[in-house]
């Protein structure tokens, strides 16, 4: 397979994407600032921005500080309404001049691009993460893929610098395969890097559920053709314009169900504050069904409606934990319960990435840590199921405990220690399970910031080298970065 040659839909494949059908979604989406500093933004959004805030981004249009060359403006009308008078999600999409005072951080966090054997696809643990577009239909201020939405330039683990690209059908489903089949001859492990079978896909990016619902269907039934056993899809669409999730859209999902029965098929959403989905009086509070439970959004509730009532379909939320947009038991408390009663369930709370410009929106980790614990009192242990991770290179950390007692006779604990504990490793998942202690360090964001008061580390997060993948044989064949 090369870049060059274009991938053919097996009879199988082609029979289900003939029965997609294709709407357009009308988001009316507000694209960049010069539309609030220009005046010509809609009567619902006026004053969205003060004039001095407005003021402000002009200073700094065109510097380095300029805030959409870190992450263009865009807004969809739905998000708009709700965020104009709630301030967590204000915080959320709208800009400020604060976000680039300090630009500190990693163009490519966790050394990702250290695991694309092919473009646009990442094969870090059994499972791959694929980027298949480059865009969202509004854009998240902290974005984990700034580097990916605003098309920076990104240096490879070889030394050449270029945006990241986009997943190929074509390249990556020979990808799956051969990887696959050298797997098996091998007896369940890869010769080189001692992978096991690649059997899940995650279609990320961006955003999938901004690609029409033909694009969608052509990934899933050419991945559900390649052997991969379960495909997940990462959007936070549900939040931005639930509207998408409409009749056509399960009629897809309906349809490569009953194309493809043995493929599993996972949603994770992204709701970041129980302000996005629970509806709310004129009072700010939230309005209560008969039994006293949370009411949702009509909207979003038809949504999640129509991806829970496929028991087939498995849908979990995940979120980082954000300054000033959840960094609130409260609310944590109120989306969690509010979540599971309807059949979602609470996978993942992120402490903040080190992208560039992350000290503007990082929680501390310890203060991440208290927050999520402190919102769990209270829940059943149905509603309370998501743990703290946090993203080293060699994969996803849970932040798994913080204390406030010293250990006796042991030396840097005597204000507690925090724990992290491996959960996801990269290859063959060598440090699974394995901990680290440091002693605590109220103001710290990132692993940097334990590096002076490392007690025990068995998991090597402290002691370790620049992971370069070494490729699995296919990849020179399969056009590989």
């Amino acid at each position: 397979m090369t870049k060059a040659e274009k991938y053919v839909p097996s009879a199988r494949e082609q029979a289900f994407l003939d029965t997609v059908e294709n709407p357009k979604y009308d988001r009316q989406i507000i694209k960049g600032l010069n539309v609030f500093t220009e005046g010509r933004e809609p009567d619902y959004i006026k004053g969205f921005y003060s004039p001095t805030e407005l003021e402000a981004f002009v200073a700094i249009e065109g510097t380095e500080r300029d805030v959409e060359s870190r992450m263009p403006v865009k807004i969809t009308r739905h998000y708009g309404e709700l965020a104009k008078t709630s301030a967590p999600l204000q915080r959320l999409v709208k800009a400020s001049p604060d976000e680039t005072v300090d630009l500190a951080g990693s163009e490519d966090p966790g050394h990702q691009m250290d695991f694309s054997p092919v473009e646009g696809l990442l094969h870090k643990y059994e499972m791959g993460l694929m980027y298949v577009v480059s865009t969202c239909s509004s854009h998240c201020r902290f974005c984990y893929r700034e580097e990916l939405i605003a098309r920076k330039d990104i240096e490879r683990a070889d030394g050449t610098v270029a945006p990241k690209g986009l997943a190929q059908i074509g390249e990556v489903t020979h990808y799956v395969t051969t990887h696959n089949r050298e797997v098996s001859d091998n007896g369940g492990r890869h010769p080189e890097s001692g992978r096991e079978k690649l059997r899940e896909i995650l279609l990320s990016g961006g955003d999938p559920m901004v690609l029409p619902n033909t694009k969608i269907a052509a990934w899933f039934a050419a991945l559900a053709e390649a052997g991969i056993e379960s495909i997940r899809v990462g959007t936070k669409e549900m939040a931005f314009h639930p509207d998408r999730f409409d009749a056509a859209f399960l009629s897809m999902l309906d349809r490569f169900h009953e194309t493809y029965p043995h493929v599993g098929l996972r949603i994770l959403v992204h709701f970041n504050h129980p302000d996005e989905f629970l509806e709310r009086a004129t009072d700010g509070s939230y309005t209560e069904n008969p039994n006293g439970s949370m009411k949702w959004i009509e909207a979003t509730r038809l949504a999640m409606d129509g991806l829970v009532s496929r028991g087939w379909i498995s849908v979990e939320n995940q979120a980082p934990i954000i300054k000033g947009i959840n960094d609130d038991p409260g609310a944590l408390r109120i989306m969690q319960r509010a979540l599971k009663r309807v059949g979602v369930e609470n996978h993942y709370f992120f402490c903040g990435r080190d992208i560039v410009a992350h000290k503007a929106f990082n929680v501390p980790i310890e203060t991440a840590w208290h927050i999520l614990n402190e919102s769990q009192k209270g829940l059943s242990g149905v509603e309370a199921h998501a743990r703290l991770s946090i993203t080293h290179y060699k994969g996803k950390t849970e932040v798994a405990a913080v204390t406030s007692e010293p250990i006796p006779g042991v030396a840097g604990t005597e204000n507690g220690v925090l724990i992290f504990k491996i959960l996801r490793n990269f290859h063959g998942a060598p440090d699974r399970g394995k901990v680290c202690i440091v002693g605590r360090n109220p103001d710290a964001i990132w692993f940097d910031d334990y590096a002076d008061r490392v007690i025990y580390d068995e998991a090597g997060l402290f002691e370790y080298d620049r992971t370069v993948e070494t490729a699995d044989p296919v990849l020179s064949v399969a056009g590989g970065a």
